[in-house]
């Protein structure tokens, strides 16, 4: 069943640790397509980057510090429709790792529930910076996360190979 932004869905939450991984494997896949998509330079990193390697990556963070993930699911289909990873080290650096919610539940909230929600846990947890990295050809997101006080700081450049 597709949602319309006119039409009433009920929506619940759940959130926990690195357990939660597999249930968002289906929407991180659709947000690395759509990163793939947007890729001005690194369109085969997108293209071999693989959900179990993505995993494997967030499972060694976990290690040195806290993951939360928090998934929005819809009542009536109850098809998860939009996830947040964020995790905190035990240095009290805290990053937003990932964000998406499917395209036909956007405008509804769910993004900002989500981020208030992982910023409210960062908060709870004693971060001491909050960061979030947007992938180049993404950039449309900025205005998302300005919306909570998160403002290009520095350019990252990888040697393309």
């Amino acid at each position: 069943m597709k949602c319309k932004k006119n039409q009433k869905t009920t929506l619940t939450y759940r959130s926990g640790d690195e357990s939660l991984l597999d249930d968002i494997q289906a929407l991180w896949e659709a947000l690395n397509q759509h990163h793939r998509d947007a890729a001005v330079n690194f369109k085969s990193h997108y293209e071999n980057y693989t959900f179990e390697r993505r995993k494997k990556n967030l499972l060694l963070k976990a290690k040195n510090g806290q993951l939360r993930i928090e998934i929005a699911v819809d009542q009536e289909t109850a098809e998860n429709i939009g996830y947040c990873i964020s995790r905190i080290e035990f240095s009290g650096d805290a990053e937003m790792e990932s964000l998406y919610v499917r395209e036909n539940y956007r405008g509804l909230g769910l993004g900002e529930t989500l981020l208030s929600n992982a910023i409210a846990w960062m908060d709870e947890m004693g971060a001491h910076t909050k960061t979030v990295s947007v992938a180049m050809g993404n950039e449309k997101a900025f205005s998302f996360y300005e919306r909570f006080g998160f403002y290009p700081r520095k350019t990252l450049l990888e040697q393309l190979k």
